[in-house]
């Protein structure tokens, strides 16, 4: 037996949610739109997983974090997609893909054909065991990708209150569910081979504040050193973690966020991979006409730095499974995914937003002893990248903006001193239009080649900027998500 629909998306995330939206305002007719999903729930706000969920006080629950409360739009609850006629086929694991066929096998030998496919499988937990590692199936070690394993994760907490916590990695999910942690009041230890926290993102100064101010909290830090074993009891628990430098922590309660990896297995040998993902053109569709893919999985070109990345943000996860699915239905009319890297975090009483990239050299500004402080990075003379914490709205959206211009700047000093009044200058200066290329044809008529809209170079800093504001609103008003 089996089904038929006109689109399928395969995955049941974040993207997955915001794309189902996205098909409805572009008129998708009912019963031409399939979710499939491993999970037994609609699709939901990852993010609400290591931040209001882990509360000990009135935690976030379902249906309150459903797609797309994170972007301030809709809550999409399952009443919502069946008045819709989107079909939601949950708790099912798909076995196999045949991309050139159009058909999905899944698990209970079910075959689910479609026209248009739109991936959106995300990624999954790494875990100890492709270390070399043992442990991952004892009760008190917790890993954090989905509602399971934060359902575990806060009954694992729940009975080590006051107790002892080791959390396995300082990069993300490290340093929020630390956070989580502490506030719960359990006594947490980090550990993680970097020099200090959040190393793909921070500058050793950035991370000195944060650390700091976690230790303020209680949360101790052990860096330079990874997992050599664990101490089990005879119920099979952790009791003890062991490191290579020859520590050894009680403990309680371990959480380990060493890492994601893309979900590409069942396309692999039929789809082009880059950059551990799925590589996609412009227009998010893979190297088969008929196949999209987005979020975490999806390696797509940036246009700002000229080369293709995967992310793995939820910003860029609910961005391109919108402009995935414009793709799809009006692609006449959808341009190229013109995405600026954006990354955010909050934990305790902190927020940070980040946009860009940051290599190059890091020029620090602000009050690093207080509460707003930032970071910019310059690469051959121009601003591409740009840190802040603690701003206001005007301030993220002008940090946006001026890292979306690339300005040029001549003077590290001068930038250092000018500190945010710079993405603030920059970003109320008027841009000029583009300019116009001018040829003629054999008739001798006139063509401009590229129009002369002014709005072509400013549209793309007027989203940045919006989505700066968003970020912050949002942020503002639902500190628990």
């Amino acid at each position: 037996m089996g089904r038929a629909f006109v689109y399928v998306i395969l995955g049941g995330g974040v993207a997955a949610g915001y794309a189902a939206l996205e098909f409805t305002r572009r008129g998708v007719p009912p019963g031409e739109l399939c979710i499939i999903s491993e999970e037994p729930v609609a699709p939901y706000e990852r993010p609400a997983l290591s931040k209001g969920f882990l509360l000990p006080e009135s935690p976030a629950r379902l249906p309150s974090f459903h797609t797309c409360v994170g972007a301030n739009e809709e809550r999409l609850t399952p009443k919502w997609y069946k008045e819709h006629g989107i079909e939601l086929v949950l708790g099912t694991r798909v076995k196999s893909v045949d991309v050139r066929r159009k058909k999905l096998l899944t698990a209970t030998g079910e075959t689910i054909s479609y026209k248009i496919l739109l991936i959106a499988t995300g990624a999954r937990a790494l875990k100890l065991e492709e270390f070399g590692l043992n442990g991952s199936e004892a009760e008190n070690v917790c890993y954090l990708r989905d509602l399971a394993d934060a359902n575990g994760l806060v009954n694992a907490m729940q009975s080590c209150a006051g107790g002892n916590a080791v959390v396995i990695g300082g990069g993300y999910i490290g340093m929020e569910c630390a956070a989580s942690l502490a506030i719960n009041k359990i006594n947490v230890t980090m550990v993680f081979p970097e020099v200090h926290c959040m190393a793909r993102l921070f500058t050793p100064k950035i991370a000195s504040y944060y650390e700091e101010y976690y230790q303020s909290k209680g949360v101790k830090f052990i860096k330079g050193t990874v997992l050599s074993s664990f101490e089990f009891d005879s119920n099979g628990k952790v009791t003890a973690v062991n490191l290579r430098d020859g520590s050894r922590l009680p403990a309680d309660l371990v959480v380990v966020g060493i890492g994601i990896r893309p979900n590409t297995s069942l396309f692999e040998g039929q789809l082009t991979l880059d950059k551990g993902g799925i590589k996609v053109n412009g227009k998010l569709q893979t190297s088969i006409d008929s196949v999209y893919a987005v979020g975490d999985v999806a390696a797509f070109p940036v246009k700002l730095f000229g080369e293709t990345r995967r992310l793995e943000h939820v910003d860029s996860a609910r961005k391109s499974a919108k402009h995935a699915v414009a793709a799809i239905m009006e692609p006449e009319k959808s341009g190229e995914f013109d995405y600026l890297p954006f990354f955010y975090s909050r934990v305790f009483g902190l927020s940070w937003q980040f946009y860009g990239d940051n290599v190059g050299e890091a020029v620090h500004f602000g009050d690093f002893s207080g509460s707003t402080f930032g970071a910019y990075w310059i690469s051959k003379g121009h601003l591409i990248g740009s840190f802040l914490e603690g701003g206001t709205k005007e301030e993220y959206e002008a940090l946006a903006t001026a890292t979306r211009l690339k300005p040029l700047v001549e003077d590290l000093i001068e930038l250092e001193q000018q500190g945010l009044n710079f993405a603030l200058t920059v970003s109320k200066k008027p841009q000029p239009a583009p300019p116009i290329e001018v040829s003629r044809s054999t008739s001798g008529l006139v063509i401009l080649e590229k129009p002369a809209y002014a709005w072509h170079a400013t549209v793309g800093v007027v989203l940045a900027a919006s989505i700066a504001g968003l970020a912050y609103w949002y942020g503002r008003r639902r500190r628990r998500w």
